[in-house]
C-alpha cells in the first residue's frame, strides 16, 4: 500500500493520523497522506491541495433518530440534503452533534474527521457525486488530507451511495 505522510507522523499530536493509516492498512486502502497548511476555507484548501474544490469530501457525522450515528460523505461545494437522507434512511428526523459528541463517536476532531479508522464503524452514505473520482479527505489530524480513489474507499467501506446532497 502507497502511504506517505510527508513527515513521520509519530507522537500524540499525530495518533489520529496514525489510526487512519492503520484503518487504509486493515481496509486494503491505496492511499495517499500529504502534510498541508492550514486553509481559511474550501477554495483555498483546494488550491493548497491542487485539486478542484468538488474533490474535496467533507465526512460528516449525523446522529440517527435511534442514538447511533453515521457517516456521509459529501462533495465539496454541497451540503448535506436533510430530505433527501431522511427518506433514504426511512426516518424523520436526523440531526449533526456537537464537535464533542462527533469526537466521542469517531476519536476523531471536527477538520480532521473520516470513516477510515474511526473508533466504532458507523454506516457511511457517499453522495453519488464522489464516485469515479479521485478525492481527499480528512487523514485524522489537522494538517494532514488522504487522497483516494473513492470508488476504492466506498466498497472498502461498503458505503451507500445516493443523491444526498445540494449545492451550498
Amino acid at each position: 500500500m502507497g502511504t506517505d505522510t510527508g513527515r513521520d507522523g509519530t507522537g500524540p499530536q499525530a495518533a489520529g493520523l496514525q489510526r487512519f493509516l492503520a484503518g487504509a492498512r486493515r481496509l486494503g486502502l491505496q492511499i495517499e497522506v500529504a502534510e498541508r497548511p492550514r486553509a481559511r476555507g474550501l477554495h483555498e484548501a483546494a488550491q493548497l491541495l491542487g485539486i478542484g474544490p468538488e474533490d474535496i469530501v467533507k465526512s460528516l457525522v449525523v446522529r440517527h433518530k435511534d442514538g447511533s450515528f453515521l457517516f456521509a460523505l459529501v462533495p465539496g461545494g454541497r451540503q448535506i440534503s436533510w430530505p433527501k437522507l431522511r427518506a433514504l434512511l426511512n426516518v424523520n428526523k436526523l440531526s449533526l452533534p456537537t464537535a464533542e459528541v462527533a469526537f466521542e463517536a469517531t476519536g476523531y476532531r471536527r477538520g480532521t474527521i473520516t470513516p477510515v479508522g474511526s473508533t466504532t464503524a458507523w454506516p457511511v452514505y457517499a453522495d453519488a457525486g464522489i464516485a469515479g473520482r479521485r478525492i481527499s479527505l480528512g487523514a485524522g489530524d489537522h494538517g494532514y488530507s488522504a487522497f483516494v480513489a473513492a470508488d476504492e474507499l466506498i466498497a472498502a467501506l461498503g458505503a451507500v451511495v445516493a443523491d444526498i446532497s445540494d449545492p451550498e
